[in-house]
């Protein structure tokens, strides 16, 4: 409809919450522009559209999880070859956390992802996939129970964080390191309540340790005790017994 002939450009103009002056002011109405069939498809694109995806990513994420049982999220490498140690390693630690009376989540992606779901699908246990959207197709490993696709990183690492009580984290890459040095943020700055984060692999984390220890640390960029906030270990079961004894189980 417009602003009707003859009538001047109003001053001010209240759009919902939005107030909007002077050269500001939109011609038409906010229902006008919505029932308007005419138009390209732009407008999905758009920011405030992102913010209504965003919402409802969180929605279904939350929805899918809220049910879980007490959980850890294990993260590694998609890279990691299915007749490595790394992945059978995986399949253990998976397994021996559902006896543990855990559910496992992963990034339900291939290798240690894959590894993962596999022992906990195989000890009768609750496996879940965070899956994300890529430029490059992976989509969610036969192993995944539970699975929700995501858009948005952020959102996936809430969920991550939100639903596990601990993480188990296995040889991986700038995606596996990201995921870690979120966890290890938010426990520094006591964003969650601390909860174990156990590096498997002593002799792949021992140059990112030694580097956190011998310049990150000693250069004074972080404390003595932030060391403390993870473990180390080449051994399954000392794993397992380190998320349950922290999570109290």
């Amino acid at each position: 409809m417009g602003i009707p002939e003859g009538m001047a450009k109003p001053e001010e103009q209240r759009l919902g919450p939005v107030l909007r002056r002077r050269d500001q002011v939109q011609p038409g109405t906010t229902d006008q522009r919505l029932l308007d069939t005419e138009g390209d498809s732009e407008w999905v694109h758009t920011d405030p559209w992102r913010v209504m995806r965003i919402q409802s990513e969180f929605v279904e994420g939350f929805g899918a999880l809220a049910e879980l049982p007490s959980a850890i999220s294990v993260f590694g490498s998609a890279r990691t070859r299915p007749d490595s140690p790394e992945y059978e390693a995986g399949v253990r630690i998976g397994r021996a956390l559902v006896e543990a009376g855990f559910a496992v989540i992963t990034g339900g992606g291939p290798g240690a992802m894959e590894a993962a779901n596999k022992g906990a699908r195989e000890a009768k246990g609750v496996s879940v996939g965070l899956g994300i959207e890529l430029p490059f197709e992976q989509g969610l490993n036969p192993h995944v129970d539970i699975g929700v696709n995501f858009r948005y990183f952020f959102v996936r690492k809430t969920m991550f964080v939100k639903y596990a009580q601990g993480f188990v984290v296995l040889p991986g890459g700038l995606g596996t390191l990201d995921e870690l040095f979120e966890a290890l943020t938010l426990v520094q700055t006591r964003k969650v309540t601390r909860f174990p984060i156990v590096l498997f692999g002593s002799a792949y984390w021992k140059g990112l340790v030694d580097w956190l220890k011998d310049t990150v640390v000693a250069g004074g960029k972080a404390s003595e005790r932030d060391l403390l906030l993870f473990h180390v270990t080449d051994d399954v079961d000392e794993a397992v017994a380190l998320v349950t004894k922290e999570v109290g189980r």
